[in-house]
This record gives C-alpha cells, structure tokens and sequence, in this order.
C-alpha cells in the first residue's frame, strides 16, 4: 500500500506570524487555494480513490478544491488531525489548530463522511499534545485502517507535524523540523 501523504494549502494562520496563530481555525488563501487546484494536476483523483483529511478548515478546503468534480470518497479523521513536531512539554494546542466539531463539518462539508473508527476522546483532543507513545498507537490503528481497505494508494490531507511524525513512524528514521513538507508538498510511503 502506498501512503501519500499532502500538506494542505497555505493557510491565513501562516501570513502574520506568531500573532495569526491564535485564530481560530482559519481558512486557505487565496494561494493556499490556488494550490490546492493545482494538486489535480499532480495527483488526478478518481472515483475509487480514498482521501483522509484533518479536521480542520484548510485541510478540509485543500481537499475539497482537489477532489472538485470527482466522486471519490473524503473521510474526515482525528487520525491525520495537527500534531506538534517536536513534542514540546507542557505545550497547548493554539488556535489555529482546534479541530471543527463534527456537526460543523458535516454542514460546511455536506459531501464528506467523518471516520467511525477513532476513539471518542481523539475526535475531542486530537493528538497535537499527546505522548509520543499515545500517538504511536493512534497512528498504528489508523496504519491497519488503512490496510484493511485493501487499496493500493491512499491519499492524506495533513499538516507539516503531522506528516513528520507518520513519516518517522513509518521510516524509522529520525527527523527535524527541517523535513516539514512546504504547502501542498507531499510524501510517499509505502506500508
């Protein structure tokens, strides 16, 4: 199985920093959207494709700008949500990367489906403060979810910590802020 993993596009959290980090969920730019287009043209989705998305605005308009006019299916899931990288002690999650409530996502995402699997307090917290062996066993649970779809590739709509943090998982290899993927940057793995 192949993992592609995508950061999302450039988000309004990004243009003012630090101050723009403690908006609450902000949404794509006009470039973070224009980025998110020009992911058809790299990664071509098709109706049998699988694409798992953050539960975050700009992750979820990422997809949506990728997946327009495609019927594949969007699954929603605290799996791929933001993920602090390195883990900081004593760190709380900022704004900019509370995960939507389900109801909301499901009104300003009608044509998504939220992920049943997840346990109900990760759809609550998400995992960007959480041990480094708490998020080990939610990304090995959402590792054999993903084998058990029996598809040859699988798309990921992430976020640079998050990505990082599956990349070492899976790899094995240790790495530094310096591997964030840039926005709309991706990663392929095979699992």
């Amino acid at each position: 199985m192949e993992l592609f993993f995508i950061r999302h596009g450039e988000g309004e959290h990004t243009l003012n920093l630090p101050s723009s980090l403690h908006k609450r969920n902000p949404p794509l730019t006009k470039k973070g959207m224009d980025q998110a287009k020009k992911l058809k043209d790299r990664f071509p989705l098709s109706t049998q494709d699988i694409v798992f998305i953050s539960p975050l605005v700009r992750t979820m308009q990422t997809a949506m700008l990728w997946a327009d006019g495609v019927d594949c299916r969007k699954i929603v899931t605290p799996y791929v949500s933001p993920r602090m990288f390195p883990l900081l002690s004593n760190k709380q999650t900022l704004p900019c990367d509370v995960m939507m409530e389900k109801e909301n996502i499901l009104h300003a995402f009608p044509s998504f489906e939220l992920d049943d699997n997840p346990p109900v307090a990760l759809w609550k917290e998400g995992f960007n403060t959480a041990t480094e062996r708490d998020f080990t066993r939610y990304a090995e649970e959402f590792l054999a979810n993903c084998s058990r779809l029996k598809k040859e590739k699988i798309y990921i709509v992430s976020h640079d910590g998050t990505i990082t943090s599956y990349r070492q998982l899976i790899t094995g290899r240790q790495l530094s802020r310096d591997d964030f993927p840039k926005e709309t940057g991706w990663f392929r793995i095979n699992c």
